[in-house]
């Protein structure tokens, strides 16, 4: 872990006329090196952004002769001041300044794992200097980090003790950009009956409890946690829509609690927290059963939601749109974004690996810049 330091380009950016965007591929034993050299290939960012891949060169190279269906673009190394800026036909490769060797792909390891947080170190770095402007990474396996002897839970935290600051300042936000409606279309056709699945709409999820046990989520769930992601999810979601976001905080229980019937967490700790945040001036509702929550929210009924613990945001979100979902860290001097998907070593080398969540973190990652 690197000593605290507060990185140069930080919350309030004002970038200059091509920010640099620094992409590390997460465990290069999954499938992020393929998601990134394919989405290298296919974003339009370049016109307004200067993409660099901070990795092991050699290892984009062998991913790229070896998966099908990868584009033909060349792999070239590059320092980390190199003024050129980047193009849809070469891979501009910072190495980091740890090059751990060789990792087996599709497998847990702790070569893996290191590789990602050596990654992760140079990319940060870069912040940290001036050289870049936001950090877009690709999935971890957590295991693999364990296995190389990190016991952070994953980027979230470990950027979050980088700058000096306990996990608790950073929140994890989900968010499912608007989908062209020309595309939404086609889709209900092939979906027939299931056209609620779908929407036009943008919508943000962000976690009132970070990457941890259920129980261990549950115990620490406060006030104070609800209201700063809430305030967190407001700022972005404004800073994305240009305008007040429509927000909801869920339940925690079933039945929202059924007045107390199946827990007091609704009436003790959530909707003081709603006050809270209706107190500042935000247009949030709660607390909103889950269920029905989500129903509404896919229809267009808020833009934002505060969920109480991992997977009561993830999965609905993945339900929607794993695959356009983007992964936005919150409450940190810096922009990070990562897309929404896990390493996948189930498909690792098949050439199916989908770029779109690469593709829509890059683009989110700019548009954070120059906001």
């Amino acid at each position: 872990m690197p000593h605290a330091v507060v990185p140069a380009a930080s919350s309030a950016i004002h970038s200059p006329i091509r920010p640099v965007l620094a992409i590390t591929c997460g465990d290069p034993a999954g499938v992020g090196p393929e998601v990134v050299l394919a989405a290298w290939a296919a974003t339009n960012v370049h016109s307004r952004a200067k993409l660099r891949v901070v990795a092991d060169a050699d290892m984009l190279a062998t991913v790229l002769a070896g998966v099908p269906g990868l584009p033909a673009v060349d792999v070239v190394p590059v320092q980390p001041d190199d003024p050129r800026p980047s193009a849809p036909n070469a891979v501009l490769v910072i190495a980091p300044d740890r090059l751990i060797g060789p990792v087996p792909r599709g497998a847990i390891s702790a070569a893996g794992g290191e590789s990602a947080v050596a990654a992760l170190e140079a990319a940060y770095a870069l912040t940290c200097r001036g050289l870049a402007h936001a950090i877009v990474t690709g999935p971890l396996h957590k295991s693999a980090l364990h296995m190389a002897g990190h016991t952070v839970p994953g980027h979230t935290e470990w950027l979050a003790r980088a700058c000096g600051l306990p996990d608790s300042a950073a929140s994890m936000m989900l968010w499912l950009p608007p989908h062209p409606a020309h595309l939404v279309q086609a889709a209900h056709l092939a979906q027939g009956e299931n056209q609620g699945a779908i929407t036009t709409h943008g919508l943000g999820v962000v976690h009132a409890t970070l990457h941890e046990s259920l129980p261990h989520a549950l115990a620490r769930l406060s006030v104070d946690g609800i209201v700063q992601a809430g305030l967190r999810l407001a700022a972005v979601l404004t800073a994305i829509l240009n305008r007040q976001p429509r927000m909801a905080v869920a339940a925690l229980n079933p039945h929202g609690g059924e007045s107390g019937l199946f827990g007091d967490e609704e009436a003790r700790i959530i909707a003081p927290a709603v006050e809270q945040l209706m107190l500042a001036g935000l247009d949030v509702h709660g607390p909103i059963p889950a269920d029905t929550l989500f129903v509404r929210a896919s229809r267009g009924g808020f833009d934002g939601i505060v969920a109480q613990y991992h997977d009561q945001g993830h999965i609905p979100i993945k339900l929607l749109g794993m695959h356009r979902a983007v992964n936005i860290t919150l409450g940190l001097p810096l922009v990070r974004t990562s897309v929404a998907h896990g390493t996948a070593f189930d498909i690792v080398g098949t050439g199916s690996a989908d770029p779109a969540s690469m593709l829509a973190a890059i683009e989110v990652a700019l548009d954070l810049v120059n906001d």
